[in-house]
């Protein structure tokens, strides 16, 4: 068993069409862990066989499941097509690293521009406008830190490929959830029991932390850092980005000195931290955004309030400060 066989044990003909189109097979070769599955750090190691094309095909089941609506399963199907290579790295290269949505502006020109994906919304009775947004459909997607359909399958990914959760004890969590309206007459993708909640709050407090992590600033500014490079010096342009991971790799590689900067980065396995910038040494001190889920009950009631131990663990997270000069080693 699989992680999208958990979500549903098939799905609808017109999911497994879009996803053998060109614009979203490249999918496949856009990992979730934004680049820093190839560095050598043992718990950033651990997500390569996570990639934005297996998290796009479970939201877009999970939104399948739970409202058997066309138009939101597709918009959630298709809101990383417009993900650049290492994902979020792009957004760190954009300066755009607290938000990170600067990721998102060509979803619907793709969409649009796509003859194939195109092709099959027509079939459908579909328009680029119906499917480009998954923000204005709240089981896809909502305002953090509301659970969504979005939220859900990249927890639960991460606590799979991390192996933070087993497949049954991920099982277990996802068939406790319903849809229901929320404090703000909203439907929202809720928990049952209190337990799940409590067990799926934490571990997402895990995942937080790792996505936060020295770790993770550092890999992912590093590559930012390393592409930026190539793009100045037109080893890079810009339209590859919208390539696969393995194409950019490839050419990154084709200069010497990049191949020596993207080696480096395959290695590293340690951070090193100074409260003070280190002398000739590659160092970065920059925050990131944190990310953090208090799902509702069906009593319409937020885990946080009913768990002042959670509650205190989330306030933790929102406190922590990333002013720390960070290095790597290996």
């Amino acid at each position: 068993m699989n992680l999208l066989h958990i979500y549903s044990k098939d799905y609808p003909k017109f999911i497994e069409e879009l996803i053998n189109t060109p614009e979203f097979k490249r999918l496949d070769n856009i990992g979730m862990n934004c680049g820093c599955e190839y560095t050598s750090f043992p718990i950033l190691n651990r997500g390569k066989e996570y990639t934005r094309y297996i998290h796009s095909i479970g939201v877009a089941i999970i939104v399948w499941h739970f409202t058997k609506d066309i138009k939101q399963s597709v918009a959630g199907l298709l809101h990383d097509i417009s993900s650049p290579v290492f994902a979020h790295v792009v957004d760190f290269l954009n300066g755009d690293h607290d938000t990170q949505e600067s990721t998102e502006e060509n979803t619907e020109e793709i969409i649009e521009n796509s003859i194939e994906i195109q092709k099959i919304l027509k079939k459908y009775n579909l328009t680029t406008k119906d499917v480009c947004d998954y923000h204005i459909y709240p089981v896809a997607d909502n305002d953090s830190p509301l659970l969504s359909a979005d939220r859900l399958e990249y927890t639960l990914g991460n606590a799979y490929y991390y192996s933070f959760k087993s497949i049954d004890e991920i099982k277990s969590m996802y068939d406790d959830l319903v849809v229901c309206k929320n404090e703000a007459n909203i439907d929202e993708i809720s928990f049952t029991n209190l337990d799940k909640a409590v067990e799926f709050t934490s571990v997402s407090l895990v995942n937080s932390r790792v996505y936060t992590s020295h770790e993770d600033r550092f890999a992912m500014q590093y590559l930012a850092d390393l592409l930026k490079e190539a793009i100045d010096n037109k080893a890079l342009s810009l339209e590859d980005l919208y390539k696969t991971e393995s194409e950019v790799i490839n050419k990154l590689c084709m200069d010497d000195n990049l191949k020596l900067k993207f080696k480096e980065f395959t290695k590293f396995s340690k951070v090193v931290l100074n409260k003070e910038k280190p002398n000739e040494v590659y160092s970065i001190n920059v925050s990131a955004k944190k990310r953090y889920i208090n799902p509702q009950l069906t009593s319409k009631e937020r885990v946080s309030s009913l768990s002042s131990e959670l509650s205190k663990d989330i306030d933790k997270y929102l406190k922590e400060d990333f002013n720390i000069w960070v290095s790597g080693t290996y």
